[in-house]
């Protein structure tokens, strides 16, 4: 068979590329190594861990909040089985989803492992052994990512585990170290922290989520603290020991230079990810990649090899699903004849716990490093008759806007529902809206999106109405 593009890797990047292709008349491949399609995302990361997310706050509303709002319902238990089978019904179903969008868009699917033998011919590495090779013009990498881990750690799938391991555990640990305060640690760490288990995270930085506004950690940190997680921060892991039913993990505090032991039923290892490029057959058609695995791309995503491009957690940046969508579409569109426009600042990071938290632009402290001059402006949810109503009162929004023109450079929030209030900054900032356009638009009473134009009244100088 000979295609106009070929895409490999089958994740949110992935099929969304081949989706757009075929939409804009491209005969189109996508090859898969794994039986199900949808890649990490949707099999072992975003659409799983947001199932055990959602089912574990429920229990904990139920346990915590019900009887104030006057719901009395006895004693709650967790029948953890059904927990984790309602989750993998929700990534089956997805998965079969994005296997209709195949057929729907005509593209056709190879199950195995794809790899170059030049620049116009894909070799595919079935399951049972055979070979089948494929002829294409163009070519997409959106393998994706695997967890990445540290040299004197192993991995034994047992008692030292990675994400993937932690969405289909057998039983609720007793305890749980998380090494890393990043978005993986902060939200596996509060589904199995809702569910009983004593949970500690290690985190080297002086904050969580440190790549995000440092007001997000703080604020996250002390909601954490509620949930009964015990947070280690300012300390690096040194040892990791698997001693048959229990992990020992030995760290150091280096701000108070203090080693610490930690005793725990799993030691789960969240320390990121790293570009998934292995045995792709680059050395074939003469791509290379850093230590960490990246393919270097030019700014039309396009590798060193004319007619050959990669996307998502392949390349640099961060590594989100919704950007490898957004660069899938951006390569399709390009090779259309398009002029593709894509804003990396304007990407939005998200953290699922509750509360959620959410960030685009500039953090503040970013643009104290660059000596730009901005105004700030934060807004309490428990100021909001919404967050009231609903028992969601921590967290807040904090806007940064230019000093002089009021542009907003920077929407940083911690509260109910940010993973979806933050595609109203993203759309008042893809516009250059001013904090004051964003003030003089109708926001519905009562919701959380009011605490929106709260904070970009307090932005322009103004004072919010509601604090």
């Amino acid at each position: 068979m000979k295609y106009d593009v070929t895409v490999i890797g089958s994740g949110p990047g992935g099929y969304v590329a081949a989706i757009r292709c075929a939409q804009l008349g491209m005969k189109t491949a996508i090859i898969e190594r794994y039986n199900t399609l949808g890649g990490t995302c949707l099999n072992v990361g975003c659409i799983p861990s947001k199932a055990l997310l959602d089912s574990s706050e429920h229990y904990h509303n139920a346990v915590k909040k019900f009887e104030k709002h006057g719901i009395n319902v006895g004693e709650v238990t967790v029948d953890f089985k059904q927990m984790i089978q309602r989750k993998n019904e929700v990534v089956s179903k997805t998965c079969d989803g994005v296997s209709f969008l195949m057929k729907k868009n005509e593209i056709d699917v190879y199950h195995g492992h794809g790899s170059f033998v030049n620049s116009k011919e894909i070799s595919i590495a079935k399951a049972d052994g055979s070979q089948e090779s494929i002829q294409t013009e163009k070519v997409i990498i959106a393998t994706g990512s695997k967890p990445a881990s540290l040299p004197f750690i192993t991995i034994d799938k047992q008692r030292v585990i990675t994400s993937t391991e932690a969405l289909v555990l057998e039983e609720i640990p007793k305890s749980m170290v998380v090494i890393g305060g990043g978005v993986i640690g902060c939200e596996l760490g509060s589904v199995y922290a809702r569910l009983g288990t004593k949970v500690t995270i290690v985190e080297y930085m002086p904050s969580i989520i440190a790549g995000m506004d440092k007001d997000l950690g703080k604020e996250l940190a002390k909601s954490l603290k509620k949930t009964g997680i015990k947070l280690e921060l300012n300390t690096g892991v040194t040892a990791v020991e698997n001693q048959g039913d229990k992990v020992l993990i030995k760290a150091n505090n280096h701000k108070k230079n203090k080693d610490i032991e930690i005793e725990a039923d799993y030691c789960l290892v969240a320390i990121g990810r790293r570009a998934y490029t292995d045995n792709l057959g680059l050395e074939n058609v003469g791509i290379t990649t850093d230590k960490r695995g990246r393919i270097e791309v030019n700014e039309h995503l396009e590798t060193a090899v004319p007619g050959i491009y990669a996307i998502g957690d392949v390349i640099k940046g961060a590594m989100l699903a919704h950007k490898a969508e957004e660069e899938g579409t951006f390569v399709a569109e390009l090779m259309a004849g398009q002029k593709p426009h894509m804003n990396y600042l304007l990407i939005p990071g998200v953290v699922y716990t509750w509360p959620e938290v959410a960030g685009v632009g500039h953090t503040e402290q970013a643009l104290q490093e660059q000596g730009r001059a901005y105004k700030s402006g934060k807004f309490p949810f428990r100021a909001l008759g919404r967050a009231r109503a609903s028992m969601d009162i921590e967290g807040f929004i904090k806007v940064l806007a230019d000093a002089k023109t009021d542009e907003i450079l920077g929407v940083h929030m911690i509260g109910p529902r940010m993973a979806d209030l933050i595609a109203e900054a993203v759309v008042a900032m893809e516009y250059r809206a001013s904090a004051e356009d964003v003030t003089r638009m109708s926001h519905a009473h009562p919701t959380y999106a009011e605490a929106m134009r709260e904070a970009c009244l307090a932005a322009t100088g103004d004072r919010p109405i509601h604090l």
